[in-house]
Order: structure tokens, then C-alpha cells, then sequence
């Protein structure tokens, strides 16, 4: 099984680092596109919500689809709607049109990330889900993270359709790389794996604090993504560009820090790091209303990312724990719906708070909500069989 990984993992990694680079390219782009077609405010934000949210609401059953169908079929899928959606861009001439194409968007998204991450759950060998849940969630945020930059290049000297363009050929490529050269997992014992229900796998509690976790982890991004360039700009007077520095070195450290920090999920106690790591965004949040500049701003966002990046290789190999007795695909699907959620819920009540409290109101209300979901965490965990180990 581990040469089999090994042998894998390259193709699905790099299929999968090509797609977030495509899609991390529209990322700064979106609401100055969005805003040029007359998009309000509130449309801009329903704009990114969609994405999130027909992403969501499909998860559930895309997971069981490709645990009784296959997963290169689905991630396939997934991809190649990916490239058509990412070429769809450049012919919204209209909010509705831009809309449309969002929600669809995210309708591929639920057919790629999860199941690619149920890929990785079923070839990892025991005792090692934390290293390669870790390799695989480095790729995403490794991509996403160069993929802002390249749409800023790509815009300034070639104009905007060209990233459009950029994504969709990026997709492509990493639709061939899995058509071709992924190979479908045959189970041979797939008469005997569950196919348990959606009541069933939603009794479990392991099933149930791994779904708060990611509620609160996602929220935390979602977050940081929406208020840091307010905050930051507006509060500390920092130019864009300072700001886009924060962002992208944050999200590329997330992703390189997990390359190591899955192997601490298969030596000690995941339960217990998943605990530590969501301490250190909660924290996180309560400093950074205290930022005064450039680095005080970015040591405080570290520590987010520091806890992040630590605990989520640890989240996924639970979940890959979880998957091998109610099914991958419906498992990694369950614990990405907390990821819809987080990033869909959290930012909005965050909103709610600034505007009533202030900016820094929203990080203070997100160090409550990480606070919530980590003592949701450790109630629903504590002394589950599997866990403690």
C-alpha cells in the first residue's frame, strides 16, 4: 500500500496544486470584476456565498456517489467542469450571469477537494494518515497561495479575461493528469464496506466534534480573509500591497508547515492536537485587535496559522479514521460541510458584530466561536475508542 501511494499521490497532487493555482488566481479579482458589472455590496457577498453554498448542500451526496461509484470518476467530473465554468467568466456580461456561474463553480468544487481527499484517506496506510493528509493539504494551500499572485500579474499586463483563461487551461491540465494517469481504486473486499447512512454517520459523536472543529476552523479563514484587509488597511493605514503580502505568506506557510506537522498526528495524540491548535487560533484572534503595524499584525496572524496548519493534518486522519467504518467518501464529505458552514456563517455574524461593535468586534466574536467548537470538540471526543491514540 505505501508504494502505491507513493506512485499515486504525485499525480493526484499535482492535479490537484494545478487546480487551486486556477482557482486561487480569481480570488482578488472576483469583487473588482463583480463591482464592474454593477454589483452592489450585498451581491458581491452573495457572490462568494454561493460558491460555499452550493458546494455544501451537494457535498452529502456527491460523497456516497463516489463511494459506490469511484473516485477518478467524480474527481474527473469535478475538474472538467471546473475548466468549462472558469472559461464560462469571461462571458458573464451581467450580476445574475456571474452569479450563475459561481454557484456552478462550487457545484465542481464538491466534486474535486473532498473526494480527492477520500482518494488519500482510502490508499494511506495505517499509521500514516496524519503524514499524507498533511502532503495533500499542502498542495491545496501551496496552490492557492501562488494562484492571487499569478491573477495579479496576469490582469496587470494582460488584462482580466486572460486569468480566466489561465484557470481554465490549468484545469484542464489537471483533469488530463487524473483522466490519464490516475488509476481508479478497486476494493477488494467492497462487499463488506458499510454503506451506512446519513443518520448513522451523523450518531457518530468522533463524527459530530470533527464537524464542529472544521466549523470553527472555516470561520476562522473566512474571517481573516474578509476583515484583515479592513482592519489592516483601514485601522493600521497598511497599503495593499502589504496586506496581500500577510495573506499570501500566511497561506503558503499553512501549506508548508503541514508537510511536517501530519507526522506529529501519527506519533502522538490527534485529539489532543486538534485541542492545542484550535487554542492557538482562539488566541490568535483575541491579539490581533492589539496590532499596531506590519509585524505585530503579521506575528499575531501567525499563530493562527501556526495552530491551523497543526491541527488539521490531525483532523483529516480522524476523519480517515472514521471513513474506514462508515465510508471515505461520505465521511470526508460530512466533515467538509463543517467547512461550508464555517466559511459561509462566520464571516456574515463577524459582519454583523463590526457594524455593531466595531471592527475589532469580529475577531473578538471569533475567539468565541473557536472557543465553542473546541469544548464541542473535546465533549463530543473525549473517551471515543480510536481517538485517544
Amino acid at each position: 500500500m505505501s508504494h502505491t501511494i507513493n506512485k499515486v499521490f504525485p499525480v493526484l497532487g499535482l492535479s490537484i496544486f494545478s487546480s487551486m493555482i486556477g482557482l486561487g488566481i480569481i480570488a482578488p479579482l472576483l469583487p473588482i470584476y463583480a463591482k464592474n458589472l454593477g454589483a452592489t455590496g450585498v451581491w458581491i457577498g452573495v457572490i462568494f456565498a454561493g460558491y460555499a453554498i452550493s458546494r455544501t448542500v451537494l457535498l452529502p451526496f456527491v460523497g456516497k456517489l463516489s463511494d459506490r461509484r469511484g473516485r477518478k470518476l467524480v474527481i474527473s467530473v469535478g475538474l472538467f467542469a471546473f475548466a468549462l465554468t472558469s472559461f464560462a467568466y469571461v462571458l458573464a456580461d451581467n450580476v445574475a450571469g456571474l452569479l450563475v456561474i459561481r454557484l456552478l463553480q462550487g457545484v465542481a468544487a464538491c466534486l474535486v477537494q473532498p473526494i480527492a481527499q477520500a482518494y488519500i484517506g482510502d490508499i494511506a496506510p495505517k499509521g500514516e494518515e496524519g503524514k499524507w493528509m498533511g502532503y495533500f493539504n499542502a498542495t491545496f494551500l501551496i496552490g492557492w497561495g501562488f494562484g492571487p499572485l499569478m491573477g495579479g500579474i496576469l490582469t496587470d499586463y494582460f488584462g482580466m479575461d486572460s486569468a480566466f483563461y489561465v484557470m481554465g487551461g490549468l484545469n484542464v491540465l489537471a483533469f488530463l493528469g487524473v483522466a490519464l494517469f490516475l488509476p481508479e481504486i478497486i476494493h477488494k473486499k467492497r462487499e463488506v464496506v458499510p454503506r451506512s447512512s446519513f443518520k448513522e454517520i451523523a450518531s457518530s459523536n468522533v463524527t459530530r466534534g470533527l464537524f464542529s472543529f472544521q466549523i470553527g476552523d472555516a470561520a476562522h479563514r473566512g474571517i481573516v480573509q474578509t476583515f484583515i484587509p479592513v482592519f489592516g488597511g483601514l485601522t493600521l493605514g497598511l497599503r495593499t500591497s502589504l496586506i496581500g503580502t500577510i495573506l499570501s505568506v500566511l497561506v503558503l506557510g499553512a501549506g508548508l508547515i503541514q508537510l511536517f506537522s501530519g507526522r506529529l498526528a501519527d506519533r502522538y495524540n490527534k485529539r489532543v492536537i486538534v485541542i492545542l491548535g484550535s487554542l492557538g487560533i482562539l488566541l490568535s484572534m483575541l491579539l490581533i485587535p492589539q496590532a499596531v503595524g506590519f509585524w505585530t499584525l503579521m506575528i499575531f496572524l501567525a499563530i493562527a496559522i501556526i495552530g491551523d496548519a497543526t491541527a488539521l493534518p490531525s483532523a483529516s486522519a480522524l476523519v480517515i479514521e472514521e471513513g474506514r467504518k462508515f465510508g471515505m467518501g461520505v465521511s470526508m464529505a460530512m466533515f467538509n460541510m463543517g467547512l461550508g458552514v464555517g466559511m459561509s456563517v462566520g464571516p456574515i455574524l463577524a459582519g454583523l458584530a463590526a457594524d455593531l461593535m466595531g471592527i475589532e468586534s469580529a475577531f473578538y466574536f471569533m475567539a468565541i466561536l473557536m472557543l465553542v467548537c473546541a469544548i464541542a470538540f473535546d465533549r463530543f471526543t473525549r473517551r471515543q475508542p480510536g481517538v485517544n491514540v
